[in-house]
């Protein structure tokens, strides 16, 4: 192996090649015996940043010009995270039923002490309020809790999922 140091004449010569606009490859190719990294490397520690533009290369291509086109953007749902896995389905939604949680009749109304299997035991209000009570409806057969209320406690988890979480007093 050969080591070639950069002689003066060789440099000047890589300066008028640079400057022509010539590549690494080609200036390399022409000094010999050298590489196009050391060309690369030997341009870099000299500073020679400025290159003559080739003329193809020199003056912007021209574009074709193309015939005005209408187009009307839809908006898209913004994704959010890693969409890869995600399922892409209609989801037909389906009115609910206007349900009032804490409309009870007052003579369904039961204490703990009252709930017996055939009533309903579906917590209304805050345990520590002297207003708290518990539904009191006829429980469903093998369940603790009346119709209205095992709709709510016994969602299929598909639904529970896509339902968005309401936001709970605090």
């Amino acid at each position: 192996m050969t080591v070639l140091t950069w002689s003066d004449d060789r440099v000047e010569q890589l300066k008028k090649l640079w400057e022509a606009g010539l590549s690494a490859s080609q200036i390399a190719a022409e000094l010999g015996n050298v590489t196009r990294n050391a060309v690369i490397g030997k341009v870099h520690r000299l500073g020679l940043s400025g290159r003559a533009k080739s003329p193809s290369s020199a003056a912007p291509r021209p574009r074709k010009a193309r015939p005005a086109q209408h187009m009307m953007r839809v908006s898209r749902p913004i994704a959010r995270g890693n969409t890869a896995l995600a399922q892409a389905f209609e989801v037909e939604v389906e009115a609910e039923p206007v349900t009032y949680d804490n409309v009870v009749p007052m003579s369904q109304r039961l204490s703990l002490l009252e709930l017996n299997e055939a009533t309903c035991h579906w917590p209304v209000g805050d345990p520590s309020s002297p207003d708290f009570f518990f539904c009191g409806g006829k429980a469903l057969s093998g369940l603790p809790y009346c119709a209205q209320h095992s709709r709510v406690a016994y969602q299929p988890a598909a639904d529970r999922r896509r339902a968005p979480a309401k936001p709970g007093p605090r």
